[in-house]
């Protein structure tokens, strides 16, 4: 199979698991840059991040136009982010591929595990600043250094830390992924490895129509249903890729 039919099918397989999910879809992006399109490691979390902050930047205005945006919040807890996402993004670049692909399966197995689990995130009574600014470093970290969102992270820690309400947080979250993404890719200038634009480019369209379909999909089939079946898959994936890295 060629490789622009596996990046569309590839695109529109995580577009509609973001679509139908709200965040966490995008962790599958690195795994298939690598395992279908032949991307190393270090060019799949590089292409990754930009994959990501394109479809986050066209999802955020969709939620920018309903409202669901909290802007001064977001923009306090990206900030937090931007530093971490800059110094992760420019580490990433330096490491052995079986250590990036490692710490890649890690989090992967534990977004599954987070989405299995249930949501039992409340408002807090007082917004903590030092545990919102943790927060968003950390998410900022995890973004630069693996190249994904981290909407599966940074949604928890919106609603749980910053007191916002659940489509509040989602439509945030997008804003604080873009920013990260962006300022990552900035630190990976000229260490992303080989970008194969012709790949990215079909793949980010693919990814960006398939989330409406995902919407869709989410209106039919119940969203704990679909987490559920999603969590299992990516904890397939980072087994593998946990064996891949060790073999």
């Amino acid at each position: 199979m060629s490789p622009l039919i596996l990046a569309l099918l590839a695109g529109a397989v995580i577009g509609l698991a973001l679509g139908a999910l709200g965040g966490g879809g995008s962790v599958l992006t690195v795994p298939a840059l690598i395992y279908l399109l032949g991307f190393s490691p270090v060019s799949a979390t590089t292409a990754g991040l930009i994959i990501v902050a394109v479809t986050s930047a066209t999802a955020l205005y969709a939620h920018a136009r309903d409202g669901n945006v909290a802007w001064r919040t977001g923009a306090l807890f990206a900030a937090a982010g931007i530093v971490p996402a800059v110094l992760a993004g420019a580490a990433a670049g330096h490491l052995p591929a079986a250590a990036l692909t490692t710490a890649f399966a890690v989090v992967a197995a534990l977004a599954a595990v987070r989405m299995l689990r249930p949501s039992g995130a409340e408002p807090p009574e007082r917004i903590r600043p030092a545990g919102a600014a943790g927060a968003g470093a950390g998410l900022g970290a995890v973004t630069g250094f693996l190249g994904v969102g981290g909407g599966f992270l940074a949604v928890p820690a919106l609603v749980g830390v910053l007191g916002l309400r659940m489509k509040q947080a989602v439509g945030t979250s997008l804003l604080v992924i873009t920013v990260n993404s962006l300022a990552a890719l900035t630190a990976r200038a000229g260490t992303g490895g080989d970008l194969r634009w012709e790949v990215i480019a079909p793949f980010t369209g693919a990814a960006i129509l398939g989330a409406w379909d995902g919407k869709r999909l989410a209106s039919k089939i119940t969203g704990p249903t679909l987490q559920r079946v999603f969590a299992f898959v990516l904890l397939g994936v980072a087994a593998f890729m946990l064996v891949d890295a060790i073999a």
